[in-house]
């Protein structure tokens, strides 16, 4: 590991660890890093190419051959393959229904697994905030902090039905259950394992769970910022 200062925060759809992550690294002038965004750019390119998804040697041929840059900044996030903006594109419909394809790919899983440290190797910040589901566990077991964000899984089909204005709370929920077993198959990001702080937000304000993970990452780092 780098002597760059890491914060590694798994959790479930919902959580609220894309939002805290942005705000923690924000408050700490750290480099902030979306490790979803980096599966999703990865499924554009895939269905961009009009491969099979099932086929793990025709996903990790496109793996190897796209060029993906993403953005550290928490308040500016861009992200390109090849030189496409995909920043909103891998946002869509067809996006999100098919990472669960590629991530069941185990070779597939350890090239970004490979391409995650080789970010934090390379961090330019003096610290990094690197959300996902299995950062704590398998992209840096021995980060400095490492926190799994939770809440009971009816808080989170809310603050979902939230974001999305006009959407009924049925096909909110049953897409969340949906992507926790789909994830879940793959990955254990409900549970936290021996060394990681459980940081439960489901009773907490937006920024008392931002407070309360600086907090622990100002105990991790011995009473100290850096």
């Amino acid at each position: 590991m780098s002597e760059v200062v890491v914060v590694a925060v798994d959790g479930p759809a919902g959580s609220g660890k894309s939002s805290v992550s942005k705000a923690v690294a924000r408050r700490l002038g750290y480099a902030y890093y979306d490790t979803g965004a980096a599966y999703r750019a990865l499924a554009w390119a895939a269905v961009n190419a009009g491969i099979d998804l099932q086929s793990e040697d025709a996903v990790v041929a496109v793996q190897d051959s796209a060029e993906y840059v993403a953005s550290h900044d928490p308040d500016h996030q861009v992200f390109h393959v090849d030189g496409v903006d995909v920043t909103e594109a891998i946002r869509g419909h067809e996006v999100s229904g098919s990472v669960s394809h590629i991530a069941r790919h185990p070779r597939v899983r350890q090239g970004l697994v490979d391409h995650f440290r080789s970010v934090i190797s390379a961090c330019s910040y003096p610290g990094i905030v690197m959300e996902g589901r299995d950062i704590t566990t398998v992209v840096a077991p021995d980060a400095q902090v490492r926190v799994l964000l939770t809440a009971d899984e009816e808080v989170r089909i809310a603050r979902r039905q939230a974001e999305l204005a006009g959407v009924t709370a049925e096909p909110v929920a049953e897409s969340l259950k949906a992507r926790d077993r789909s994830d879940q198959s793959v990955v254990d990001f409900m549970n936290a394992a021996p060394g990681v702080a459980l940081l439960d937000s489901g009773p907490l304000t937006f920024g008392q769970t931002v407070d309360a993970m600086l907090s622990l990452i100002d105990e991790a780092l011995g009473g100290t910022d850096e």
